[in-house]
């Protein structure tokens, strides 16, 4: 029996529904594999045997496979993966596929749900499971508009062209550190309107639309109405979107089991206190019931049974109550410092990358914008 391939969405499919049971063999080296690897809620078991092993010591490695009846492979590029699968069929394992493409096909893979169909419009929320993150899009009759867009346009214009939408708009809550936006592509594929806030995109050598605090935008043919409101502290651009007085795209501002962390511009102080003051006055002064659709997770458990990363913004603030207690704006700065860690290196240059302000090829940026995201303030407790 030959090995197969699979591909990213199959994959996801597995890890995200109850009763596919398979061993998932990576075969990157260690330091690869502890940087990044495929999470989700019923990855059954997962074991990291480098390639270069089988290469070594064939008989040792295959040792180290756990028997199963279906083994899925990833590897960087899929060749490893593809070479490794060979070897385990020739030493006796029935079901075994490799990822075609390699992991760069799951980190840049994007999964829709629908989070609310109200009113003539429809709500996504495109899960980026490799990154673990959220971008969002919002139709209205014939017309999409993006909200925090990845790189990965294909998907994006296709998904408008099947919902029988062209993408209109492309909003920015805040220059991204950990990935690399799609934004400035789709405008030049599209011609689709870059909407972003000044404080984050001053230096942006691309046009944009600068959002206005407060100020309501809406489609061309009515539709619901998308309510900006800056919420400084992640950056000082930070800015989260009202859709229809239901549902807040926070970006990085509010996540389900934390915040976002304001110390990855290098002003932990500074923006320290911008995002306290957000909590107290912007964040406080909004409805419980209000939907939060935030812009990353830390864990899949934070998913509701819909797989879809939302909560109230009162249940929010229940599960984040260390957080949102804290009454000074010192002790607020002394959180924010006790859980400080280094961020990636490459947040930098992605900062560049997202502003105009550097030029990287394709192969560059898959590199650059591998990796699950580092922007929680108390993802874990600094080493």
């Amino acid at each position: 029996m030959e090995p197969t391939s699979y591909k990213a969405e199959d994959l996801f499919k597995w890890v995200t529904q109850a009763g596919e049971e398979f061993l998932l063999l990576d075969v990157r080296v260690n330091e690869e594999f502890d940087r990044f690897k495929v999470e989700g809620p019923f990855l059954p078991d997962m074991v990291n045997v480098p390639y270069v092993e089988f290469i070594e010591h064939e008989e040792e490695s295959v040792a180290k496979v756990p028997a199963a009846e279906k083994v899925r492979i990833v590897c960087a590029r899929e060749g490893s993966a593809r070479y490794v699968a060979e070897i385990l069929v020739n030493h006796g394992f029935k079901d075994v596929r490799f990822l075609e493409d390699g992991i760069k096909t799951w980190g840049n893979m994007l999964a829709p749900k629908l989070v609310a169909s109200d009113d003539g419009y429809k709500l996504f929320q495109f899960i980026r499971p490799g990154k673990a993150s959220c971008s969002y899009g919002l139709i209205s009759n014939d017309e999409m508009v993006l909200f925090d867009p990845s790189r990965n346009v294909d998907f994006y214009q296709t998904f408008a062209e099947n919902n029988g939408a062209r993408i209109i708009k492309s909003f920015e809550t805040h220059l991204q550190a950990d990935y690399i936006s799609g934004s400035k592509q789709i405008a030049a594929d599209r011609g689709a309107q870059i909407l972003g806030h000044e404080n984050d995109f001053k230096d942006a050598t691309f046009k944009y639309q600068k959002i206005v605090d407060d100020q309501v935008y809406s489609f061309s043919k009515g539709g619901p109405e998308i309510k900006a409101l800056h919420m400084p502290g992640h950056t000082p651009g930070s800015t989260s979107y009202l859709i229809d007085n239901k549902y807040l795209i926070t970006g990085d501002t509010v996540f389900i089991l934390s915040i976002g962390r304001p110390d990855l511009g290098g002003k932990a102080e500074e923006w320290s206190k911008l995002l306290y003051h957000t909590l107290k006055t912007k964040i406080a002064e909004l409805e419980d019931d209000l939907v939060i659709l935030p812009g990353h997770y830390m864990d899949w458990s934070e998913a509701n049974p819909f797989r879809v990363f939302s909560d109230t913004l009162g249940n929010i603030k229940n599960k984040n109550s260390d957080i949102y207690s804290i009454s000074t704006e010192t002790e607020f700065i002394g959180f924010i410092k006790n859980n400080m860690r280094p961020q990636p290196e490459v947040y930098a240059e992605i900062r560049k990358v997202n502003a105009g302000l550097l030029e990287v090829d394709a192969e560059e940026q898959e590199i650059m914008d591998l990796g699950k995201n580092e922007c929680a303030a108390s993802a874990q407790k600094a080493s």
